[in-house]
């Protein structure tokens, strides 16, 4: 099983990075977790660039044929202002007109404590791209550190029952497709 993981925040810090490389380590056997690299090369998207005869951007060429490839999404992502950040949304709006995400298994996790309208945004922007969003294995995880200050790793434990969670959703996919 091929997951796709996106992180919605170009920080090099960033605890919704951090969660997705945390989620590779811990995967359950069969499950391998590629993140991909390179939503902050994405151009502003513009419709014009996606009229015929136009060249799709390489980066965004590039994402397309990840997603086509993987078995499903992962996608870790900040609340910037109560929305969704602004290189996630763009990567969502240059995937909506080639149809990658219709039917694509897709898992919403956050590392924010007081997130509360972003990943309520999210759903919609994949409900409305007709992705298949797997509720049950969404997690959001407060993260807070030991002092109550610094942020602590997210708990693998949560990660791993999340990560089971999508992969019987697959292989139940998968039974069904046979039939």
């Amino acid at each position: 099983m091929q997951v796709l993981a996106l992180a919605g925040s170009l920080r090099a810090a960033s605890m919704n990075r951090l969660m997705l490389a945390m989620a590779a380590e811990c995967a359950p056997v069969g499950m391998k977790i590629d993140i991909f690299d390179g939503l902050g090369d994405f151009p502003l998207f513009n419709p014009d660039l996606e009229a015929p005869g136009c060249v799709e951007p390489a980066s965004v060429a590039r994402l397309r044929l990840a997603i086509a490839g993987a078995d499903a999404v992962l996608i870790a992502s900040p609340e910037y202002a109560h929305g969704v950040s602004g290189v996630m949304k763009n990567a969502l709006d240059w995937m909506v007109a080639n149809g990658v995400f219709v039917g694509k298994p897709v898992v919403l996790w956050n590392a924010s404590p007081r997130a509360s309208i972003a990943l309520a945004a999210l759903r919609e922007t994949l409900s409305v791209m007709t992705a298949d969003l797997v509720r049950e294995a969404e997690l959001c995880l407060l993260i807070q550190g030991r002092d109550g200050l610094l942020p602590s790793n997210p708990d693998p434990l949560a990660m791993q029952q999340a990560l089971l969670k999508l992969k019987a959703r697959l292989c139940e996919q998968a039974a069904a497709s046979l039939l």
